[in-house]
């Protein structure tokens, strides 16, 4: 599951840990929103932006020590031209920050747009843990703020480079799209990223014990990723995807799970709008927004597995609004915001006020772990055009190592077709992953792809079997970017249920 400690391990650690469903286990609809059509898109900045050369030298090649040098921003995300404040512990006596929007170009996958002259270093305190949540928060002061001004819209990283000392990190920060009209609109998974980051010695699952009954209830973006040199879950599961829609040229918005929940009104007119790699930690007010935008006509896509299964809500810290994460689980009657009349922070399709993911995506999440082919089961299916997939074709280790299913014990959220049916065995239990496509009456399409590693897939490109790559070769590389094109392509067009309508 892991290239290092730093990039897939962090999921089957969590998983052992707590809580996760394991294999073995087992909505109300809001109010429809009168549709109107789509506008059309004008010329797309996202092109234009990938003609600029790219910049091959932004990855981290000279970590250094754990604490050479690490960092965060005081918000998630920024639209074009705000502050960013920035806060840099280093054991170098200075720094420069150099910030990368991540795309195509051309497959260097990144522009240099900005970068700083050589800043004061200085090291600061390690972090602070509070007694009853066990929240980790770093408390560091800024180390200086970022003019925005003149950075196109994107999901960026910023490098961090050590001066006078080796030492290098990232730190993830989205500039936001103000508007999704006409666009296919990439969500950063910002609650995720947080919830399985063990900056400080906890996680929502591991406490330094690395088990559950020392975990953190709440988490904060107030700390720097542990993971992928500080990148969280970015590189791994959202990045390809990003550089693919970008190569295609698509009408594209970009924004977090935060900034959804934050904004009713953000996906207006939109495409469609996509879930990456892996996307488990909603608020229930993201849940309501998407929902109504699908139900307006905005396609959903999930490439992903286990989406939408964990309820949180955003609380603030000194740094501003909505920059905790609140998730108790299984402990949701201690918490006292559940106690003052909030939804409890559990399982979406648990009790009280349980609402099954399913209702809004057409499949559920089944359980963890495995590593099984995908199996092509509708090979006609206007998805796959262009594949060249016969029935039965199987593509080795696509299918890990989380996985959903349309179910079958609760009436269908609404009318779908299965495009791929993989036998899985989950610790014992024989089961399936599938794939599954639907429409809502809006006209919506909704496409879920039932295996996590869809978004890593798009990278495959070599004779597979290495760890880095769960094995998956070219095969199932050239697969995955093709039926993903197809799927791009159709949801920017507006409500894909009129050209692809279930049944036809």
């Amino acid at each position: 599951m892991v290239q290092h400690r730093g990039r897939r391990q962090f999921l089957g650690l969590a998983v052992a840990a707590a809580g996760l469903t394991a294999c073995g286990s087992a909505a109300t609809p809001e109010p429809q929103r009168a549709e109107s059509a789509p506008p059309a898109p004008g010329p797309s900045p996202v092109r234009a932006e990938n003609d600029r050369p790219g910049d091959t030298d932004w990855k981290v090649t000279a970590p250094g020590p754990q604490d050479a040098i690490e960092g965060f921003t005081d918000r998630v995300s920024v639209l074009p031209g705000e502050p960013l404040g920035l806060h840099v512990s280093t054991t170098a006596p200075g720094f420069t920050v150099s910030a990368y929007r991540m795309g195509w170009y051309g497959g260097a996958r990144a522009r240099l747009v900005w970068k700083s002259d050589r800043l004061p270093g200085a090291a600061r305190p390690g972090p602070t843990v509070a007694a009853v949540t066990r929240t980790v928060r770093a408390g560091w002061p800024k180390s200086t703020t970022i003019d925005t001004t003149g950075w196109p819209e994107g999901s960026y990283l910023l490098r961090l480079d050590a001066v006078g000392a080796p030492g290098q990190r990232y730190t993830p920060v989205t500039v936001r799209s103000k508007e999704a009209a006409g666009r296919t609109v990439l969500v950063n998974a910002v609650a995720t990223w947080q919830a399985y980051n063990e900056w400080g010695g906890h996680s929502l699952y591991n406490g330094p014990t690395g088990g559950y009954a020392t975990r953190s209830m709440e988490v904060s973006f107030d700390r720097p990723y542990r993971y992928d040199d500080g990148a969280g879950l970015f590189l791994v599961y959202e990045a390809p995807l990003i550089a693919l829609a970008e190569r295609l040229g698509l009408p594209l918005g970009y924004t977090t799970g935060v900034d959804l929940a934050r904004e009713p009104e953000l996906l207006r007119g939109a495409r469609a709008v996509v879930s990456l790699g892996h996307d488990e930690y909603w608020s229930d007010e993201q849940r309501r927004h998407v929902t109504a935008a699908r139900d307006a006509g905005t396609n959903l896509a999930v490439l992903g597995a286990n989406c939408c299964y964990r309820r949180v809500r955003y609380e603030p810290s000194e740094l501003g609004p909505d920059r905790t994460v609140v998730c108790w689980k299984s402990d949701y009657r201690d918490d006292p915001g559940f106690r003052a009349g909030r939804p409890a922070t559990t399982d979406f399709r648990a009790g009280p006020g349980a609402d099954p993911e399913s209702g809004l995506l057409g499949v559920s999440y089944d359980g963890y772990p495995v590593d099984a082919p995908y199996v092509v089961s509708n090979p006609g299916h206007w998805l796959l055009a262009g594949t060249g997939a016969k029935e039965g074709d199987s593509f080795p280790h696509l299918v890990g190592v989380e996985y959903d299913l349309v179910p079958t014990d609760r009436p269908a959220a609404f009318p779908t077709e299965i495009v791929s049916r993989s036998p899985v065995v989950c610790e014992g239990r024989r089961s399936r992953a599938e794939s599954a496509y639907g429409t809502v009456p809006s006209g919506a399409g909704v496409f879920a792809t039932g295996t996590m590693r869809w978004v890593e897939a798009l990278d495959a490109n070599g004779p597979g079997g290495t760890r880095a790559d769960h094995g998956m070769d070219h095969r199932a590389g050239t697969f995955t970017r093709q039926v993903t094109e197809n799927l791009l392509r159709a949801f920017a067009t507006g409500p894909a249920g009129r050209q692809h309508p279930v049944g036809s």
